[in-house]
């Protein structure tokens, strides 16, 4: 009878780097100064709107880590161009003609 293993036997390590805080609208964020710390794009639960991705974002605002998702094309092509060295970041997150970009 095969031996049955327990999970810390396997060797296998959670991953870091999952985003921390609560969620905040995007509407909330506009127009605030905040500081970027990380990113992520993955799926996106509706996959008909935009180019199919979600960006999430780790922000920390008054003090206050939170994580904000958007399927914003403009702001996931241009956060993608951030060096990784140059995290966290502060910025503005404007609307213009139905557009959010970093400022």
């Amino acid at each position: 009878m095969k031996k049955i293993k327990k999970f810390s036997e396997m060797g296998i390590q959670a991953e870091v780097g999952g985003l921390i805080g609560e969620k905040i609208s995007m509407k909330r964020l506009v127009n605030r100064e905040i500081t970027v710390h990380a990113f992520k794009i993955s799926n996106s639960k509706y996959p008909e709107k935009g180019n199919a991705k979600c960006l999430q974002i780790q922000v920390s605002i008054g003090g206050e880590m939170r994580v904000v998702f958007t399927g914003s094309t403009i702001l996931q092509a241009t956060i993608q161009k951030v060096s990784p060295e140059d995290f966290p970041f502060t910025t503005t997150i404007e609307e213009d003609n139905m557009r959010l970009e970093f400022k």
